[in-house]
C-alpha cells in the first residue's frame, strides 16, 4: 500500500466559515493563492450557500473569479443545493461536496431537516453534478460524537455513507465535528465500515477540540486511510457546534507525517509563507 498521503485543504472553506469578522475578499484569494504553491492536490477555496447562515461564504464567487488557478490542483467548493451547484459550476469548480450528519439532531440544527430529507436534497445535485463531469465528494458529521445526541453508534455512519455512495460520491470525507472522537472510536467506527467499504473511499477530517486530533490521523493510517482533511493554521469550527475547535492544522500534520516516513509532497516553506498570510488579515495561524 502507498505511503503518499494526499492532505486536503479546507482552510479557506471549512476554516474561514466560522469567523465572525468578514475576511476581505482579495485576502482570501491571497490565502489561496499561496496555498496553490505548496504542492497541494486538493483545495476547497469556497462554499456556494446562502449569505444568509453563512455570511462568510457571500463572495464565493468572486473568490472563485480572482484565484489564479495552478492546474496540478483541483479546486474544490460546498454545494448543498441545486442553487449552490449552478454557482459552483458557472465557476468552474473541479469538485463539489454535499454533506450530511449522522446525527438526526445535528441535521436539524446545521440543515433544518431530517437524515433522510437531506438525502432527498442531494439527490439532483448529484445528478446534475455528475452529468456535468464534476467530481462529487460527501461529507458526513458527528462520525463518533454530537453536541446534542452525545455517542453515535457506527451503524448511523455507516448507513448515511452507503447512501451517499449512491448518489455517487467518488470520497466520502468522515468529519469528526466537536473533536471529541478518540482513538478507540475511531478504530471502532473504521472496523465497521471497511466490512462494507474500501479504505480508499474514506477521508479522515478531525478536529482538534481534544487535542486527539494527530494521534486519530495515526490511528486511521493502519487501516488504509490516506487521505486527510486539514486547515492552514488549525482555522476552523462549527456554528452549529459549540465548542468545536478548529480543524487539525496543517503544518503540524505534515510534520508529523513527515517525520513517521510519509510522503506528501507538500514544500514546507510554502506551507509557512501561506501560514504567515493569516496574520496580515487579523488571523493567527498556529504552525
Amino acid at each position: 500500500m502507498t505511503n503518499m498521503i494526499t492532505i486536503y485543504e479546507v482552510g479557506p472553506r471549512d476554516g474561514l466559515q466560522n469567523e465572525s469578522t468578514l475576511i476581505p475578499t482579495s485576502d482570501k484569494i491571497a490565502l489561496i493563492n499561496a496555498l496553490s504553491k505548496t504542492g497541494l492536490r486538493k483545495i476547497e477555496a469556497t462554499s456556494f450557500v446562502s449569505p444568509k447562515w453563512v455570511p462568510q461564504m457571500g463572495d464565493a464567487a468572486d473568490v472563485m473569479a480572482g484565484i489564479t488557478r495552478n492546474p496540478s490542483v483541483d479546486y474544490a467548493v460546498l454545494t448543498p443545493n441545486m442553487r449552490g451547484l449552478d454557482g459552483a459550476l458557472s465557476a468552474n469548480a473541479d469538485e463539489v461536496a454535499i454533506f450530511g450528519s449522522a446525527s438526526e439532531s445535528f441535521s436539524q440544527k446545521n440543515l433544518n431537516c431530517s437524515i433522510a430529507e437531506s438525502i432527498e436534497r442531494f439527490a439532483p445535485v448529484a445528478k446534475a453534478a455528475h452529468n456535468a463531469n464534476v467530481k462529487l465528494r460527501g461529507y458526513v458529521s458527528c462520525i463518533t460524537d454530537c453536541p446534542y445526541e452525545g455517542t453515535i453508534k457506527p451503524a448511523a455512519v455507516l448507513d448515511v455513507v452507503a447512501k451517499l455512495v449512491d448518489q455517487g460520491c467518488y470520497e466520502i470525507s468522515l468529519g469528526d465535528t466537536i473533536g471529541k472522537a478518540t482513538p478507540d472510536a475511531i478504530k471502532r467506527l473504521l472496523s465497521t465500515l471497511l466490512l462494507a467499504f474500501p479504505a480508499e473511499l474514506f477521508a479522515g477530517h478531525f478536529h482538534d477540540t481534544s487535542g486527539n486530533a494527530i494521534e486519530n490521523v495515526a490511528t486511521a493510517l493502519p487501516f488504509g486511510l490516506r487521505t486527510f482533511d486539514s486547515a492552514i493554521g488549525g482555522l476552523g469550527g462549527c456554528p452549529y457546534a459549540p465548542g468545536a475547535k478548529g480543524n487539525v492544522s496543517t503544518i503540524p500534520l505534515v510534520e508529523y507525517l513527515h517525520n513517521n516516513g510519509w510522503k506528501t509532497g507538500l514544500n514546507m516553506s510554502a506551507l509557512a509563507d501561506a501560514n504567515a498570510i493569516l496574520n496580515g488579515f487579523g488571523l493567527k495561524g498556529s504552525s
